[in-house]
């Protein structure tokens, strides 16, 4: 072999050497990164109280419709237009001197035939012995007996007449028959009033106060499903308390009962129709005033709440990240129900008590990553909440969450 030859051999073992030596090393692996900072809820079933939430309208309980009950001239409106009435106050005064005459007429009508009577009474007094004594004919006592009888009869027929027209004379004062607030006068002074077409106001009563609303067929159908499953208590006999939220938000101080449920329901809106009534001794409803009305006293057993912030929204719906023994975490899908309170989410599936759930710090989170754990505190303005404020009782499924603390 040549010198050449063996300087290229030399050459290319040295390369082979260094070739396989490099590849025998191992690459350097990147430093682990630290662990996340989280916050941590332990999962605690408990139960908690559970409203429903309707658009309400008040309806005033007697809504009675003032109206002329003889005709004549309307003379003047006596009461403050919108004010409070009480029962028995006058409202309008008619034209009495036509209805004062009629009386006048049926006072002289029975003074006569008191008289007629009195002379027919007299007559038969004298009639009697002397039939008795056969110096008159039995005609002529039945005659006597037949004009006394027909004498008593018109006194009792002036009698009668006399009474309507002192009615029809006092029907010219109209007065209120509730206590109430009156609407306008819808009949101007001195226009001519009859009882077919004359309706001259409305008088409505203020307590109690009725509170209507209307629940759909699919609200109610969920209510009777999670009943017979077990997620909802309602009260025995279905005696829910009702409370009246005002439209600045503020709470109405009187509650109420359910007294009225539609017999069926309304074709062509789907929904049943209930009605509370609420005492109102200040006023503050008034009839036609949109509120909302708050159904208490149903009850979720053993519910799981978590925060809203834990919740999170995948391709495949509703997760929370779920802390194993070893300190990791793992995406667990979840079945979500109502808003409780400002912060609170009620989990129905996929979470079991003791489970450690990631509240804050899960955005950045991937499946296996380790976690460093604070135990979250709720704030104090979202406890508050939560022991006043509930979810939807029967929201309609599917329907849209409301954000973080709206008013519902």
């Amino acid at each position: 072999m040549t010198s050449g030859k063996c300087i290229r051999a030399a050459a290319a073992v040295i390369v082979c050497a260094t070739t396989l030596a490099g590849c025998s090393r191992e690459a350097p692996k990147p430093p682990a990164p630290p662990p996340a900072d989280v916050s941590v809820l332990t999962i605690t079933p408990h139960d908690i109280p559970v409203t429903a939430v309707f658009v309400a309208q008040t309806q005033s309980s007697q809504a009675v419709n003032i109206q002329a009950r003889v005709s004549g001239f309307l003379d003047k409106r006596v009461y403050v237009e919108g004010s409070l009435v009480k029962a028995g106050q006058v409202l309008f005064q008619m034209d009495p001197k036509p209805f004062q005459v009629q009386v006048d007429g049926a006072k002289a009508a029975l003074q006569r035939n008191q008289a007629a009577a009195e002379v027919a009474r007299a007559n038969l007094a004298r009639t009697k012995p002397l039939v008795a004594q056969n110096a008159l004919s039995q005609k002529d006592l039945d005659d006597a007996q037949g004009q006394y009888e027909q004498a008593q009869a018109a006194v009792e027929q002036s009698k009668a007449q006399l009474e309507q027209a002192n009615l029809n004379l006092s029907y010219t004062t109209i007065r209120s028959p509730v206590a109430g607030v009156a609407s306008f006068a819808q009949v101007a002074d001195g226009t001519y009033v009859n009882p077919s077409n004359a309706q001259l106001t409305t008088v409505s009563v203020l307590s109690p106060m009725w509170i209507s609303f209307s629940v759909s067929e699919n609200q109610i159908d969920r209510v009777r499903d999670d009943v017979r499953a077990g997620r909802l208590r309602v009260p025995e006999g279905g005696r829910f308390t009702v409370q009246v939220e005002l439209a600045d938000g503020s709470v109405f101080p009187h509650t109420g009962k359910i007294t009225f449920a539609a017999p069926s329901f309304n074709s062509s809106t789907g929904t049943f129709q209930l009605r509370a009534t609420v005492d109102n001794p200040d006023g503050l409803l008034r009839p036609n005033q949109y509120v909302r009305a708050r159904l208490l006293g149903a009850v979720s057993p053993n519910a799981i709440v978590v925060p809203q912030r834990a919740v999170q929204q995948g391709a495949k719906g509703h997760f929370v990240w779920v802390i194993d023994a070893q300190g990791h975490v793992e995406q667990r899908p979840v079945v979500v129900g109502d808003w409780y309170g400002g912060d609170g989410w009620i989990v129905s599936e996929g979470l079991t008590p003791g489970e450690v759930v990631v509240v804050d710090g899960g955005l950045k989170l991937t499946s296996g990553a380790a976690v460093k754990t604070t135990p979250w505190t709720a704030p104090a303005a979202v406890a508050a909440k939560t022991v006043t404020a509930a979810p939807p009782l029967v929201g309609e499924p599917g329907a849209a969450k409301p954000a973080a603390g709206a008013a519902r």
